[in-house]
């Protein structure tokens, strides 16, 4: 069972009522790089792991 659109909708309000709509544009930033930041670490740690094998 994944979230379905009707779920999605709620979280999205309940998000907007208590960041407000101005902050979210600057709060999405943040996630998508911090979503980056991890990415890369993960895919650096892989290549380290690859080649003391």
């Amino acid at each position: 069972m994944g979230i379905g659109a009707p779920e999605l909708i709620i979280v999205l309000i309940i998000v907007l009522v208590i960041f407000g709509g101005a902050k979210l544009p600057k709060l999405a930033r943040s996630l998508g790089e911090a979503k980056k930041e991890f990415e890369a670490s993960t895919k650096d740690d892989e290549s380290d792991t690859k080649k003391t094998a």
